[in-house]
C-alpha cells in the first residue's frame, strides 16, 4: 500500500533519521521525499510503500508516528496515498 507521510514543525537535528528509522523498522519503504527549509521552519513530504504482509496496522503506525513527533514539537500525519490525493485536488 503506498503512502504519504507529511512532517511541519521548526527544524531541528534528527527529523528525518527518527522518521525514517521508524518506518524502516516497519519494513516501509520510503520511495520519494519533498524537503524545505524555510527561515527555520521544516516541511517533508515522503511516499513510501507499507508491505502487505506488515506486522503493524495502518492506524498503529499514524499513532507512533503521531506520538514520537509530538515529543518533538512535530506534526507528522500518514495517510493512503489515494485519500491524500482527493484530499489535496480541486
Amino acid at each position: 500500500m503506498k503512502l504519504v507521510v507529511t512532517i511541519v514543525g521548526r527544524d531541528q537535528v534528527g527529523i528525518v533519521a527518527m522518521v525514517s528509522g521508524i518506518l524502516a523498522e516497519q519494513r516501509v519503504n520510503i520511495m520519494n521525499v519533498n524537503q524545505n527549509i524555510m527561515d527555520g521552519f521544516f516541511n517533508m513530504v515522503m511516499i513510501a510503500e507499507m508491505p502487505d504482509d506488515a506486522e503493524i496496522r495502518l492506524k498503529d503506525l499514524q499513532e507512533l508516528l503521531r506520538t514520537k513527533g509530538k515529543e518533538r514539537g512535530l506534526e507528522i500525519k500518514l495517510q493512503h496515498q489515494e485519500i491524500f490525493q482527493v484530499m489535496h485536488s480541486i
